[in-house]
C-alpha cells in the first residue's frame, strides 16, 4: 500500500491511496480531496498527513465509500447511522425519517451526491409546491434538513462544496402566536365548572406554569411540592409510533427547572392527587401504577397506567368544540401563560427562565407580539407620568 499527497490549492490537498487488485490485476487507487487549516505549509502539510492517515484506515476497515459512487440514499443511512441517531431526540429522528421517505428520498435517493447541483435543489422546492401543494413554511423544513445534511457532508470531506447554502430559502411568514385574553380566560374558567377533575387540573395548571404538553405529562407525584408550591421539571413524556409512550429528559439544559405555581392552582392539583389516591384503591389489583405512590404519573389512566401524551389536548380540542369558545390548541395555552405574564410586567430573563428557553432571544421571537402591546402600555404609563392623567381628553 502506498499513500501521496498532493497540493491543490493553499489549503487544498488530494489524497491517493494505492492498494490491492481490481479487474486486469491494475492497482486499485483511491483517491480524496480535504482542505485543511494552519499558518504555514508546514502545518497544513502535517494536518494532511494526519487526514492520509486517517485516509488509510479507512480503506483498510472497508469503511471508505467513493464520493463519485455514493448515492444520496446511501449517504442518508450514514447520516442517519452517524449523526441523527446518536445526537438527536427520538422525536426529531422519526420526523427527519418521515420528510426523508415521504419525499427527499423519492426525488434525491437515486442521484449521486456530488452531483446535486443547487439547481436540483431548486426543482425539488417546486416540486413540492407544484405536487404537494405544500405551504413555503412546510417546505421550510425540507430545506434546513437538506442544509444540514450537506452541511455535515462536508465538514467529514465527502464534498467540497454545499449546494444548499447557493439556494434562497422559500419566503415564509410568522406564523401568528395564538393566545387567550383576560375575557377568553374568564369564559374558559367559567366552562371548566362540572369538567372531569384531571382534565381541570392539567388546563389550570398548563396556563398558570406555563409548561410545554410533555413536560405536564411527565410530571410524577415526587415532582409536586405542597408545601411550598412549587413544581420541579425534570424530564418530558412522548409518543412515537414505533416505541409507544416514553420519557425523556427535557428539551434543553434550562428546560430542568422548579417552578413556582399560584395556590388556586395547586389546591386543583391536591383534589386531583386525593381522586388519584382514591382510583388506586378501586382498581385494587387491576392496578398498573407503581406501588409507591409519588412514583406515579400525576396523569394516568384509569388503572393507573401512563396516559397518551395526546390526551389532555384531544379533551381540550373537543371541549372548546362542546362550549362554543374560541378555538386554541392545548400548546397555545402555553403562549397564553406566556403573554399574560408580559403583559403583567414580568421581565423577558425571567419568563425566559420560566418556559424553559435556552436563551431569552428565543423568547423574545416567539413573544415579539405581547411585547409590542406592553410597549404601548408602557408609552401610555409615561405619558400619564409625565403629562398628568387625562391627557388625550384634554387635547379633544
Amino acid at each position: 500500500m502506498t499513500g501521496s499527497i498532493e497540493k491543490r490549492g493553499e489549503n487544498s490537498y488530494r489524497l491517493t491511496v494505492s492498494m490491492g487488485t481490481g479487474s486486469g490485476g491494475k492497482r486499485k487507487r483511491y483517491r480524496k480531496t480535504i482542505r485543511v487549516q494552519g499558518k504555514t505549509e508546514a502545518a497544513r502539510m502535517k494536518e494532511a498527513e494526519k487526514e492520509l492517515a486517517k485516509f488509510v484506515a479507512e480503506i483498510e476497515g472497508d469503511n471508505f465509500i467513493e464520493p463519485s459512487r455514493l448515492t444520496f440514499k446511501s449517504y442518508t443511512n450514514k447520516w442517519l447511522d452517524d449523526y441523527a441517531r446518536p445526537n438527536l431526540a427520538p422525536k426529531t429522528i422519526y420526523e427527519y425519517e418521515r420528510l426523508l421517505e415521504l419525499r427527499m428520498l423519492p426525488f434525491f435517493g437515486h442521484m449521486k451526491l456530488n452531483k446535486i447541483k443547487p439547481v436540483h435543489i431548486l426543482d425539488f422546492y417546486k416540486a413540492l409546491q407544484r405536487e404537494g401543494k405544500l405551504s413555503n413554511n412546510s417546505i421550510m423544513h425540507y430545506h434546513r434538513l437538506l442544509r444540514k445534511m450537506f452541511n455535515d457532508a462536508v465538514k467529514w470531506q465527502i464534498l467540497s462544496d454545499n449546494p444548499v447554502v447557493r439556494v434562497d430559502p422559500p419566503k415564509t411568514e410568522k406564523p401568528r402566536v395564538q393566545y387567550y385574553d383576560e375575557e377568553d380566560i374568564d369564559k374558559l374558567m367559567k366552562a371548566l365548572e362540572g369538567e372531569a377533575t384531571k382534565y381541570v387540573c392539567a388546563i389550570l395548571v398548563t396556563m398558570a406554569s406555563g409548561f410545554r404538553l410533555g413536560e405536564l405529562m411527565g410530571l410524577q407525584w415526587k415532582h409536586v411540592d405542597f408545601e411550598n408550591n412549587t413544581i420541579k421539571i425534570e424530564q418530558a413524556n412522548q409518543y412515537l409510533p414505533k416505541e409507544g409512550t416514553f420519557t425523556k429528559e427535557p428539551k434543553t439544559d434550562e428546560s430542568n427547572r422548579i417552578i413556582a405555581m399560584p395556590e388556586p392552582a395547586m389546591r386543583i392539583l391536591k383534589i386531583h392527587e386525593k381522586e388519584e389516591k382514591e382510583k388506586r384503591l378501586n382498581c385494587g389489583e387491576k392496578w398498573e401504577g407503581d406501588d409507591n405512590f409519588e412514583e406515579n404519573f400525576v396523569f394516568t389512566q384509569w388503572n393507573g397506567k401512563v396516559m397518551h401524551p395526546s390526551t389532555p389536548s384531544k379533551w381540550f380540542n373537543d371541549f372548546l368544540k362542546r362550549k362554543g369558545l374560541k378555538k386554541i390548541t392545548f400548546h397555545q395555552l402555553r403562549h397564553t401563560s406566556a403573554t399574560m405574564l408580559i403583559n403583567a410586567g414580568l421581565n423577558i430573563r425571567a419568563l425566559s427562565a420560566r418556559l424553559g428557553h435556552s436563551n431569552t432571544s428565543t423568547t423574545l421571537n416567539i413573544y415579539s407580539h405581547a411585547l409590542k402591546s406592553a410597549d404601548k402600555v408602557a408609552a401610555d404609563k409615561m405619558e400619564e407620568i409625565m403629562f398628568g392623567k387625562g391627557t388625550k381628553k384634554d387635547a379633544k
